[in-house]
């Protein structure tokens, strides 16, 4: 978090400022920037342990971020990421619009054929430290909206291929898609410091140190 700029005033200006003046608004957190290799090299590495997980332990689909629009989580990615933007019908529910599900390449004209894929998903941010989170925290985790690669459009089937599975047991199968795929991974394990597993680490750094060596990840910590 950057910390509020100090602003330097002289000593007449000083005289006329009001005693009580209005605090100075605080400044936006601004994303870390770093090449993947570096990025792979922040995150912690440890064993994972899946012992209590359950997916109701992480609270989704909650009212999204704007909790006036009538739509949940799901609902607001699904309108974000759209190529060509849905009408938006009374209850949030979406008609027409076109998304492309960057794991495979599929163009899809139909919001009940996607899935919204949390990148590290829910068992794995289980295994990677989520374990030792209070609910609240699990819950803002599984809808954050706060940065844009931690849910993402993608199709059912491609979504359920990937499962719960990380980087050394599944990649997506469209080529192209790849290094985007480890950088947003990586900057979702940084931005919740989560932790790696030897073979993941493994799989990242072939990665980092092969096709995806110009791949530069942005992440924020998040609160």
């Amino acid at each position: 978090m950057i910390k509020n700029l100090l602003r330097g005033f002289s000593a007449l200006s000083l005289a006329l400022v009001p005693l009580f003046s209005a605090p100075a608004a605080q400044a936006a957190p601004t994303a870390d920037v770093t090449t993947l290799a570096d990025a792979v090299g922040l995150v912690e590495v440890t064993e994972e342990d899946r012992t209590g997980y359950a997916r109701s332990s992480f609270k989704h689909w909650n009212s999204g971020d704007d909790k006036s629009d009538g739509c949940n989580t799901r609902a607001e990615v699904l309108i974000s990421e759209a190529v060509v933007a849905p009408t938006v019908e009374a209850g949030c529910k979406l008609t027409g619009g076109t998304w492309v599900s960057y794991y495979d390449g599929q163009e899809v004209t139909s919001a009940g054929a996607l899935d919204i894929d949390h990148m590290v998903p829910l068992a794995e941010a289980w295994d990677s430290g989520a374990s030792a989170w209070t609910a609240a925290r699990r819950e803002a985790y599984a809808n954050d909206q706060g940065s844009a690669v931690s849910l993402v459009a993608v199709t059912a089937r491609s979504n359920r291929q990937k499962s719960d599975q990380d980087p050394a047991d599944w990649m997506p199968p469209a080529p192209e898609a790849q290094c985007r795929y480890v950088g947003e991974w990586v900057s979702t394990k940084l931005r919740w410091d989560l932790t790696a597993d030897d073979r993941e680490l493994e799989a990242l750094k072939v990665y980092a140190e092969g096709p995806c060596e110009d791949t530069i990840v942005r992440y924020t910590p998040a609160a």
